[in-house]
C-alpha cells in the first residue's frame, strides 16, 4: 500500500504499469487527485477515524446503520439526553448497525449522538477502491481523449471513457462506499 495514506493506492503500482518512475511527480499529483475525487463522492475519508461524534435522526426501527463502515468501536450513545449502555440498551456491528435492545429507536430527528471508529486502516484499503483509483489517475495522464495507450507497440485508442472519468467500476466502488442514511436499513 502506499506510504502516503492519502492517496489510497500505491502509486508504484502505476508507475510500473505506465513505465515511468513512482516519484514522478506528475503520477502522483494524479493518484493524489484520483483519490480526492474518490473521498469526494463517497462523503468521508475512507480511512480510519478514531472517536467521530454523529447526530443521526430515528427511524422508528429496531436499527439504524452508521453513515461509515466498517465500524471498529462504538464508545458511545446518548438519546436525546441520555447515555445508553452497550450489551443493555443497545448493541453494534462491524458493518454499522446500531441495534436498539428491547425497544425501538425514537423517530425523531436529531435525537441520537454516536461517538463511533471507523475505517480501513491505511495498510488495508480494499482492493476495488486501489484499482479505481490506479484507474482514474491513469486516464488523468493521459491526453484528453486517449483512453489507452501502449508504450512497447505504440498503441493509442481514442474514446470517450478516459474524458468522462467515469467506468462501471468506479460507479460500483463509490456505491458501496458512500455515506449511509438511517432509512438505507
Amino acid at each position: 500500500m502506499a506510504a502516503d495514506p492519502d492517496l489510497l493506492a500505491d502509486p508504484a503500482e502505476l508507475a510500473v504499469k505506465l513505465g515511468r518512475p513512482a516519484d514522478d511527480p506528475a503520477l502522483l499529483l494524479a493518484v493524489r487527485q484520483a483519490a480526492r475525487r474518490f473521498r469526494g463522492q463517497v462523503g468521508h475519508r475512507v480511512t480510519y477515524v478514531a472517536d467521530d461524534v454523529v447526530t443521526l435522526d430515528g427511524n422508528g426501527r429496531e436499527s439504524i446503520l452508521l453513515p461509515v463502515w466498517p465500524t471498529t468501536a462504538v464508545t458511545r450513545v446518548v438519546l436525546e439526553g441520555v447515555e445508553l449502555v452497550e450489551g443493555t440498551d443497545y448493541a453494534w456491528s462491524d458493518a454499522g448497525i446500531l441495534r436498539r435492545l428491547g425497544l425501538w429507536w425514537p423517530d425523531r430527528l436529531r435525537c441520537l449522538q454516536v461517538t463511533y471508529s471507523h475505517g480501513f486502516p491505511d495498510d488495508d484499503i480494499p482492493g476495488d477502491i486501489q484499482e479505481v483509483v490506479l484507474e482514474r489517475a491513469e486516464a488523468g495522464l493521459l491526453p484528453v481523449g486517449v483512453q489507452s495507450k501502449a508504450v512497447g507497440g505504440q498503441s493509442v485508442t481514442f474514446g470517450a471513457q478516459a474524458t468522462a472519468g467515469s467506468t462501471e467500476a468506479w460507479a460500483k466502488a463509490v456505491a458501496r462506499y458512500k455515506v449511509r442514511a438511517s432509512g438505507d436499513v
